[in-house]
């Protein structure tokens, strides 16, 4: 008995020794695991040093943008409507409306419409945000159909109102208004359906998105989560409370969603959030290694400094690039000519616009994310569905000249300036058939004229004899969308091509040219 317990007793030793090494060496791999998770440190020396644009994002083209929340119900003005609703004086409405004298037209509206500002707030909206005909799956397959390759909805905008299941916040979409998990149901159905999934958030300008005063709800106590914790005082520092908050429902929404792209609004470039954005960048970039997967976060960046250049990808907000530029960015903007959000006087662009758009941006080693704006009951009107499709048509036509496609020597070439910088389309004018633009992609250079030619043939000057970029020899040379055979001349004075008779297509026309 004695040596049947010695025996048990060693095997005890030998029992817990085993454990002991196999507890260490679990402890050594999860620590080993843990420093390779964080690879970025939180200072931009160490992003720098381990950041790379994702290839993946460049080669997608085309993204979908969408505004949605609970200033869809008043649907005037635009997604600003929280904002605009309580700039009662001049110093106020003069911000977006420089010369403008006494109360914004948003104001006086709502004053009309709704009631006195402190009786009827942006708070009492919500209830009457019900998106009780929000469908996810048929978003996604208008999206798809549209030829896009990736969906951002927006999950927190300036006003406070969270368009996921929150845990930070009991203003948010779960909890209150439609009661559903907006951002969740499209991320289920758009990666059911292969598409990259992203999100935006315009959160920080919530400090002072609102403003204060005691005629108005925004000062009540019991509204602090929503309208912000800032005072009455304008110059108001951002407070560390509020940037915590920040920073938590940033987390949230990418612990919780884990996005594809994480879009940042304007106002985290402001200084008091210097310390968050490095500490942001290294946070998603190493979430995105857990995941096993290269994420993108991008920002608009109007300062220019804020992220440093290659550290996330540059966007511009309605304007594009004069030019090539040799890292991925991308240009933002709404189908809609005045808002972002659904409004009842909801001004759309043309298809070819935004076609041309596309084929010029993509020309530049760009992307376009352009938005849509659906109606409070979750509908998307149907001509903004109508241009989504017809860009569609266009892309299943044109597409190879379009996705995984590369900039050629040279973006393009025709008489019609592009204007340059945010908010710049407005200057822009209609493209001609001598405005071309080149992408490349496996032995093929596509032209792309932004007009049928009245006389029936492309110029091509960038490909005449002995031009600076012209390939020494060029082989077939065929029609997206025709089968007919085209005959060519290469000249001095260019790449002649006569087109088929009959006008092939609607929008952009694409030659494709073996080199």
């Amino acid at each position: 008995m004695k040596r049947k317990s010695g025996l048990m007793a060693s095997m005890k030793l030998g029992l817990v020794a085993l454990s002991m090494v196999a507890c260490t060496t679990q402890s050594k791999e999860l620590a080993e695991k843990e420093t390779t998770l964080k690879v970025f440190e939180p200072n931009w020396e160490s992003i720098k040093a381990n950041y790379k644009d994702p290839e993946w994002f460049n080669d997608q083209k085309f993204g979908i943008f969408i505004h949605w929340g609970a200033y869809s119900v008043p649907a005037f003005g635009s997604e600003w409507y929280p904002r605009l609703m309580y700039m009662d004086t001049a110093t106020f409405s003069a911000q977006l409306n420089p010369g403008e004298q006494g109360p914004n037209k948003v104001y006086l509206h709502h004053k009309e419409t709704w009631g006195d500002q402190k009786e009827f707030g942006y708070k009492d909206f919500i209830p009457m945000f019900k998106g009780e005909n929000f469908n996810a799956d048929e978003w996604i397959d208008l999206f798809k159909s549209a030829g896009a390759r990736y969906v951002i909805p927006v999950a927190d905008h300036h006003d406070g109102f969270a368009m996921y299941k929150s845990n930070t916040t009991r203003w948010n979409a779960y909890d209150m208004g439609p009661k559903r998990d907006v951002l969740g149901e499209l991320f289920t159905a758009g990666r059911a359906k292969d598409m990259i999934m992203g999100a935006s958030s315009h959160f920080a300008f919530n400090w002072s998105f609102y403003n204060k005063k005691d005629k108005f709800d925004t000062v009540d106590p019991e509204y602090a989560d929503l309208y912000s914790s800032k005072g009455q005082d304008l110059e108001e520092p951002v407070s560390d409370k509020f940037k915590q908050r920040w920073w938590e429902r940033t987390k949230d929404v990418i612990d919780n969603y884990q996005p594809d792209i994480f879009w940042l609004d304007f106002y985290v470039d402001i200084p008091d959030f210097a310390e968050m954005r490095p500490k942001l960048a290294a946070y998603y970039y190493n979430k995105g290694i857990e995941w096993d997967k290269e994420v993108v976060l991008q920002d608009k960046n109007f300062s220019h400094e804020a992220f440093p250049e290659g550290t996330v990808i540059y966007d511009l907000e309605r304007g594009k690039l004069p030019g090539i530029r040799n890292l991925p960015w991308q240009t933002d903007t709404s189908i809609g000519k005045n808002s972002w959000s659904y409004v009842t006087n909801w001004e759309s662009k043309t298809t070819n616009e935004l076609v041309d758009d596309l084929v010029d941006i993509v020309s530049k080693n760009g992307n376009l994310l352009l938005n849509v704006g659906p109606k409070s009951d979750g509908t998307i009107p149907e001509d903004q569905k109508n241009i989504l499709l017809e860009i569609g048509e266009w892309l299943k036509v044109n597409g190879e000249a379009i996705y995984e496609t590369k900039y050629w020597d040279t973006f393009g070439e025709g008489p019609t300036e592009v204007a340059k910088g945010h908010h710049s389309e407005g200057n822009n004018k209609g493209m001609s058939a001598e405005d071309i633009r080149f992408t490349t992609k496996e032995g093929k250079l596509y032209a792309i004229a932004m007009d049928w030619p009245e006389n029936g043939q492309i110029v091509i000057k960038s490909l005449a004899k002995g031009a600076e970029f012209a390939p020494d020899k060029l082989g077939d040379i065929r029609l997206l969308g025709s089968d007919e055979e085209l005959s060519w001349e290469q000249t001095n004075e260019g790449l002649i091509v006569k087109l088929p008779a009959q006008k092939v297509g609607d929008f952009a026309h694409t030659l494709a040219i073996s080199i």
